[in-house]
């Protein structure tokens, strides 16, 4: 089965349906047309074997890279040359001997440690 991201005019990814492989190769005319859906379809992969990843409700489609991108977490974070979100601040190593866990707390711009309950 092959599966194809409907995408919106600001390129955002609104649903995810799946497509028989007779007719994975006219994926966007099956559902657009023969389907009667409409829309700009583009095949995304389950197996995360092109286009970076799975898209999923929400995410963007960057046309010029060819890939998915996952939504932004925070207004602060860049994506990177990879495609994937970074911090403005490297979030902190805990090394191996701590079980540490840390969130990003957008309004101080920092990494703040959790504390277990």
């Amino acid at each position: 089965m092959a599966h194809f991201a409907e995408i919106d005019s600001n390129n955002e990814v609104i649903r995810v349906l799946v497509v028989d492989n007779e007719q994975e190769h006219r994926g966007q005319e099956f559902l657009a047309d023969d389907l009667g859906f409409g829309g700009y379809w583009v095949q995304t992969s389950f197996n995360n074997n092109f286009r970076k990843r799975f898209a999923g409700i929400g995410h963007t489609y960057d046309d010029v890279a060819d890939v998915f991108n996952h939504p932004q977490p925070y207004p602060s974070w860049a994506l990177d040359e990879n495609y994937e979100w970074q911090p403005p601040i490297p979030k902190p190593d805990a090394g191996p001997k701590h079980a540490l866990a840390f969130d990003w707390n957008e309004e101080a711009q920092q990494w703040v440690e959790i504390t277990p309950p």
